[in-house]
């Protein structure tokens, strides 16, 4: 019946946010993103459940009002991203230890797409400043290719801006791109935290690097797209603030190899099963 789906699908999510929390979440951390997402009310009880002598000491960020309310409700202690203590001798916000979030969709590269919660900007902005990124999800949550499942990229956009994103967006091969409703919560557009709107872009399935054939560089021609090329050509749109695909590097990848821009994707990603089971998808 669809409530014992509907069950079965909770204790999935809550299994895996657990087991990421146990796996992740160490004593000396000191600073701890959290993001948003039904799974993320999971990690939060996660970590409550540990006790005030674990956390107590630790602060949390979160990526918009509804993590900050998790925080909140569970009496853990929060900050703003930008509120944070300095980190080093130059003066730099220190890192966050790590960073816990959700995903609407994950690749077998561990690029996904977020934003179905409208909270994509700051969940970008916490999971760059964390060392390291861990999402959390249900099985259904897994595809072997980006907009397979979850059809369609969510973007935000500067509002007298989307008329020309949507343009823009059919010319670069998105078909019915269109700006989100806020209903049923609100008439009129989705607005973000940041004032913004959310636009849904749908893409055929997203290539990976490995998946281009002689001749083709993935750049949108025949309407063949590579990850990291639809997202490098969204992101400079003019208009656009952020996008929902989290790609290129992980925190792990880019301590080793100094590299400038910052990481967003996550090095593990764990999805509880309907058996009970979790399991976890690590950087290659």
């Amino acid at each position: 019946m669809a409530t014992d789906a509907a069950a079965l699908i909770e204790s999935a999510k809550k299994a895996a946010a657990y087991r990421a929390v146990d796996d992740h979440l160490l004593p000396s951390h000191r600073f701890v993103g959290i993001g948003s997402g039904s799974t993320v009310v999971y990690v939060v009880d996660a970590i409550k459940a540990k006790g005030a002598a674990f956390h107590g000491h630790m602060t949390f960020v979160p990526t918009g009002s509804q993590s900050r309310g998790l925080i909140a409700r569970a009496g853990l202690r929060a900050c703003g991203l930008e509120d944070r203590g300095g980190g080093s001798a130059d003066g730099r916000p220190a890192a966050l230890d790590v960073a816990f979030d959700g995903a609407d969709e994950v690749d077998e590269e561990l690029n996904l797409i977020k934003g179905g919660g409208a909270c994509l900007f700051q969940e970008k902005l916490v999971a760059a400043a964390a060392k390291k990124f861990i999402a959390v999800a249900d099985s259904r949550k897994q595809s072997p290719r980006l907009c397979t499942k979850w059809k369609a990229i969510p973007i935000e956009v500067l509002p007298m801006a989307a008329p020309d994103v949507l343009g823009r967006l059919v010319d670069m091969g998105s078909t019915g791109p269109a700006v989100r409703s806020g209903l049923p919560s609100k008439a009129g557009e989705c607005v973000t935290d940041n004032g913004m709107w959310i636009v849904d872009a749908p893409f055929p399935s997203l290539l990976l690097p490995k998946d281009l054939k002689d001749g083709q560089d993935g750049a949108g021609k025949d309407g063949v797209w590579e990850v990291g090329r639809l997202a490098d050509a969204l992101i400079r749109l003019p208009g656009v603030v952020e996008i929902g695909l989290f790609y290129g590097c992980n925190g792990d990848e880019a301590s080793k190899t100094k590299q400038l821009l910052p990481a967003q994707k996550p090095v593990a990603a764990y999805f509880g099963l309907p058996t009970g089971e979790v399991q976890v998808q690590n950087a290659a």
